[in-house]
């Protein structure tokens, strides 16, 4: 039994590295392998009848020349963002994630948590900051610098 079962692992030993050696170390990518034609060394003569070959389907494609990459050019803001501090007034609403509160499209972020309540009036200073990460997934980062309640 035990022979059996030192065969059956060779067995799959040999097979796992027959399948990975036509990949060249570090690129995955595989060597070909002969298929038994022969290759082409000569071009096909003219028709004597004068009628012009016919085309090929496609043209192959050569693997190892470079690829291009289109050129795409970043489209521009609409309108600059905001980096001055502004003055935003109104009623603050409860974001879809808890904790986050929202005020006219800007997420609230700092300030007094005892004055920035969900449904309270406030006047809110302080600045956009598009760039900031957040777990709220709605509104543009605001950084409150201060808050009143209005």
């Amino acid at each position: 039994m035990r022979t059996i079962r030192i065969a059956a692992t060779a067995l799959i030993v040999c097979t796992a590295l027959a399948a990975c050696a036509g990949q060249k170390a570090g690129d995955g990518t595989t060597t070909p392998t002969p298929t038994g034609a022969s290759p082409v060394t000569e071009l096909p003569t003219p028709d004597p009848t004068g009628s012009a070959p016919a085309p090929s389907p496609s043209d192959p494609v050569d693997p190892t020349a470079p690829t291009t990459r289109p050129t795409v050019r970043p489209s521009a803001p609409s309108k600059p963002p905001a980096t001055g501090e502004i003055t935003l007034t109104g009623r603050i609403e409860s974001g879809v994630e808890p904790g986050c509160l929202l005020l006219d499209g800007y997420l609230l972020l700092g300030g007094p948590r005892d004055v920035l309540s969900a449904g309270a009036s406030v006047t809110v200073t302080g600045r956009p900051d598009p760039t900031m990460m957040s777990t709220c997934q709605q509104g543009t980062p605001f950084v409150v610098a201060s808050a009143r309640r209005s």
